[in-house]
């Protein structure tokens, strides 16, 4: 399809939809505030915008950087001019939570507040991170042919850009190994750091692979679907380079040193607690795009009319009988506000609210058994750093029952 013909479908699709909006929505609890939860609220959401934009001021040094290195090789200007806008439009927009989460792993490793040294190297380390999500976000629009990302348009959908995108992607994720190089090549930990953002883009690359195959937008064929695809699926997408990236990365940055017993390598422990962890996240961000009203979400859930392979419709798919599967086969992935309500309808038949909550608490306490196994008073050798369970509880909170 065409993208001007899908974001024509698209857009009839949505005008359709308001008539067809399910009554089944629930609406976000009525809650009672006080003047001191008020300004308690707004004490943490300074702290937070601050936290932000001292975070946003590194990146501004690195993109500085980087066209200083195209200066340096004698690009024209007008390539340095491409390259600065590239980077501006595709790298500081989005939320910065994997990004952030480096910095305040580091923090919570090291017992403390951070030197400004050690500030800028952790902050760095998040904005390579930040650079990885830009190449997949900037490549994944082109291959699903998306219309906005971040309210704004598609970066191969800007005016005078097109394919030109492709290359783009390239060098948003080459900028990750030279600004690796150029501060962290003296450490001790270098190669561990070019190793896992090397095996993390592969591992990512695989995840959008087996979702590009099995559920393309233009093709439904739900007999591709399954919990353990689906499994697959979120496993190599999201959770090696949205989870333990971060925490792998803040690790490396600290010190902690491989186990020579692999049964007892902190890398292998903090990989079994965050990779479920990132898992638990996936499945509640499918169960959210059903589920969760759009003034809660801040978002209108297209996952059904997308024909995207969520944990909704496999947890459908396993428990429903002929007739509720042809109104899955007969519905799912289709550009129309009446099918989708007919899916939305099944589900709640199907009772995917109260399947999902037996999951949620499941995971919830496998996830706790597994950061238990952390000692709750680590010890170690004179001058280095132990693994904390704060690095894991701190993730688990943000996401446990989160409503968007």
């Amino acid at each position: 399809m065409r993208v001007c013909d899908k974001f024509a479908c698209h857009r009839a699709y949505m005008i359709a939809r308001v008539r067809y909006r399910p009554s089944i929505d629930r609406p976000s609890p009525s809650t009672t505030t006080t003047p001191t939860d008020g300004l308690r609220h707004t004490a943490m959401a300074d702290a937070k915008a601050q936290k932000r934009a001292r975070f946003e001021g590194v990146f501004n040094t690195l993109r500085d950087e980087l066209l200083a290195y195209l200066r340096q090789e004698g690009m024209p200007q007008d390539a340095v001019d491409w390259y600065r806008r590239n980077l501006d439009y595709n790298v500081p927009g989005g939320k910065l939570n994997r990004g952030m989460s480096v910095v305040d792993s580091v923090e919570i490793l090291r017992g403390g507040a951070l030197s400004e040294d050690e500030y800028v190297k952790a902050a760095l380390l998040g904005w390579c991170i930040e650079l990885l999500q830009a190449f997949f976000l900037v490549s994944d629009d082109m291959m699903d042919q998306s219309v906005t990302r971040r309210s704004q348009p598609c970066w191969y959908r800007v005016e005078g850009v097109s394919y030109i995108a492709i290359n783009d992607s390239f060098m948003l994720e080459g900028a990750i190994y030279y600004l690796l190089k150029k501060h962290f090549r003296t450490e001790p930990y270098y190669v561990h750091l070019l190793e896992l953002f090397h095996d993390t883009t592969f591992q990512t690359e695989l995840g959008q692979l087996i979702d590009l195959i099995t559920a393309p937008e233009d093709n439904v064929d739900l007999s591709k679907f399954s919990l353990a695809k689906h499994q697959k699926i979120v496993i190599y997408k999201t959770a090696y380079y949205s989870f333990y990236l971060p925490v792998g990365l803040a690790m490396y940055m600290t010190g902690i040193p491989h186990a020579a017993d692999p049964a007892q390598d902190p890398y292998a422990l903090a990989q079994s607690i965050l990779i479920p962890l990132g898992e638990y996240f996936q499945v509640q961000d499918d169960f959210l795009d059903f589920a969760a009203p759009p003034e809660v979400l801040g978002k209108v859930g297209t996952d059904i009319i997308d024909n995207k392979c969520s944990w909704c419709v496999n947890t459908a798919l396993a428990l429903a009988n002929p007739a509720q599967r042809k109104v899955l086969d007969e519905n799912y992935g289709r550009k129309d506000a009446a099918a989708e309500a007919r899916v939305k309808a099944l589900y709640e038949e199907l009772g995917i609210r109260a399947r999902f909550a037996e999951y949620e608490e499941a995971a919830y306490k496998r996830i706790v058994a597994l950061i238990e196994t952390i000692p709750e008073r680590p010890t170690a050798p004179a001058g280095q750093v132990a693994l904390r369970r704060e690095v894991f509880k701190v993730f688990l909170d943000k996401i446990y029952k989160r409503q968007k």
